[in-house]
């Protein structure tokens, strides 16, 4: 199996100087999200809302790991609690706090597709 090696964004001590507020940016922004958006984009009226803000979603989960938040229910806690976060997560203030239901419906399709039940 052949190894390739891809060149560094930032050197760790780059990343340790940081803000986490600096770092969210460096880590997410090389990210292309477009194919899970296409898995839990809303095609129909009905399921879950519509209003859904789903690429902060995803990145709210990406940060949850990066965070080391050990649940969806913390991470709920911590955007209802925090602007500062809901911010960085890419929540707007019109944005609602997606419910457990929503981040569970949506950690599936990223792990298994659609069409798997």
């Amino acid at each position: 199996m052949f190894s390739i090696r891809q060149e560094r964004l930032f050197s760790l001590e780059e990343i340790l100087e940081m803000s986490p507020r600096e770092s969210y940016p460096l880590l997410l922004d090389p990210l292309d999200i477009t194919p899970l958006l296409r898995v839990v984009s809303k095609k129909a009226f009905l399921g879950a809302p519509t209003t859904l803000n789903y690429s902060a979603m995803i990145y709210s989960l990406f940060i949850r790991v990066i965070e080391r938040i050990p649940t969806i229910k913390d991470l709920r806690k911590r955007l209802k609690n925090s602007l500062e976060f809901r911010f960085d997560c890419g929540f707007t203030m019109a944005d609602a706090v997606p419910s457990e239901s929503s981040y569970s419906k949506n950690q599936w399709f990223f792990c298994f597709g659609k069409n798997s039940k």
